[in-house]
């Protein structure tokens, strides 16, 4: 337990990772009578649900990032330590960054998840996921540079593959990005080519279950996918990938099996914990779930140490309803407040309640004037979905110059219908060379939509 004697030196609290979790704990602990350590081996906060705008030209990374010594300029009793944490020592209480040792009192582990291929990894550099920056501009560079190639490109086939798009993973992200595609091959770039036409690109969505935005009620998810395909995206539900290869994506849709030749695989199909949770495993005996997540205690502690937390995607939290807690945004920020109000109650030698989500909806981004929002009182889609999209987003972004910036970026990308962050910028990708075996995956995306 925390130490409560007032006069013992200032409480050391260490926190690893500076997503949401990571940094709302910090900024509520900003007036306690502790002393903060955030570590993080980028030196800012990334807003995550906004990727797929710099995937597709909307916004640029800056837009939707923070300095985390800027954010935190004002908490006094919070140092930032840029590095990445490779051990855990529970017994001396203290983290491993290179070769330096960071003693802690109380550790809160927040260093999220990464996309997963179930157990296809080499399909990775094939078809890239979406969870940092530079997942970002290396799918921005693939999908622009498939329109310059096609441009360039004589031989039809060929020039069919480039201007086909191959999303797998029905999730929001699947069908955030398919709207965005969709918006750019129909509407942005339609007059700035002069070989091709944009309008005969295709746009496949592939989703594993019955339905895209399997998380929404069943009527969200059949208006999501009359948005989607009013815009000229293909939906197709019940199919598995089974193999990419050499620019070809092999699906089964029961017993049929098909080939869809495409340069532009993108996938939004799944999400596996941070490595840290398999050391903090071994160090500890805690237990983790099939994906990788820490299995924790009602207080959000892990069994048999109650100085350490676990929090946000990394965290297996079942208690509230059986289920574990969904992989967003609002439900990392409620942990680590959280998790901070318990700190500084253990301090004065009392406790709180075991944590309790407070789930106040679900949205998903289809295109221009189109969003559903699930409020749980309420279902909305259409324009006043879209509405309420575009004020939760702002409303959740870090700094005040982000919310203005992307305002603008936005209400002028409404009005012209032009997006100003088409760069191709990064490295070219490998040569598609991987091969596969004949097992299959569901083309489903673990990661919910984001909630308010």
């Amino acid at each position: 337990m925390i130490n409560s004697l007032e006069n013992n030196p200032p409480h050391q609290v260490v926190i690893v990772g500076g997503g949401f979790g990571g940094l709302y704990t910090a900024k509520a602990l900003a007036k306690a009578n502790v002393n903060v350590t955030l570590i993080d081996k980028r030196n800012f906060h990334l807003f995550q649900p906004l990727l797929y705008q710099v995937a597709t030209g909307t916004l640029s990374p800056a837009d939707i990032s923070s300095p985390l010594r800027s954010v935190l300029s004002k908490s006094k009793n919070t140092k930032v330590l840029l590095g990445e944490v490779s051990d855990i020592d529970p017994e001396v209480q203290q983290v491993m960054v290179g070769d330096e040792a960071v003693p802690y009192d109380t550790l809160i582990i927040a260093t999220g998840a990464k996309h997963s291929y179930f157990g296809k990894d080499n399909w990775e550099k094939f078809a890239p996921g979406l969870k940092t920056v530079e997942d970002a501009i290396e799918m921005r560079r693939r999908i622009f540079t498939a329109f310059e190639a096609a441009e360039q490109e004589t031989d039809p086939e060929k020039r069919r593959a480039w201007l086909t798009f191959v999303i797998v993973g029905g999730g929001p992200t699947g069908v955030e990005l398919a709207g965005a595609i969709a918006e750019l091959a129909y509407q942005t770039l339609k007059e700035d080519f002069r070989n091709i036409d944009t309008s005969e690109t295709r746009i496949l969505l592939l989703e594993g279950m019955d339905r895209i935005l399997p998380p929404f009620a069943p009527e969200l998810s059949q208006a999501a996918e009359a948005s989607l395909k009013k815009l000229g995206v293909v939906v197709q539900t019940k199919t598995l990938v089974t193999n990419i290869e050499n620019d070809i994506v092999t699906l089964k849709q029961g017993d049929e099996v098909k080939e869809i030749a495409s340069k532009t695989i993108l996938w939004a199909a799944g999400v596996k914990a941070s490595p840290i949770g398999k050391v903090l495993a071994e160090r500890t005996g805690v237990e983790c779930d099939r994906a990788g997540r820490v299995i924790v205690e009602p207080d959000l502690s892990i069994k048999k140490h109650s100085n350490i937390f676990v929090i946000g995607d990394l965290a297996n939290f079942s208690h509230q309803n059986g289920k574990p807690l969904p992989g967003v945004a609002p439900v990392a920020k409620q942990e680590g407040e959280y998790v901070a109000g318990l700190i500084q109650q253990r301090l004065k030698g009392n406790t709180l309640p075991q944590f309790a989500y407070i789930d106040r909806g679900s949205l998903a981004m289809i295109s221009q004037n189109s969003a559903v929002a699930d409020l749980g009182f309420i279902k909305l889609k259409g324009f006043f979905a879209w509405l309420f999209w575009l004020l939760i987003h702002i409303y959740f972004l870090i700094e005040f110059d982000n919310k203005l910036v992307v305002i603008i970026q936005w209400a002028w990308n409404y009005i012209t219908r032009n997006r100003g962050a088409r760069l191709i910028t990064g490295q070219e990708s490998l040569p598609l060379t991987v091969t596969s075996d004949s097992s299959y995956y569901t083309a489903t995306e673990n990661r919910q939509p984001i909630n308010v």
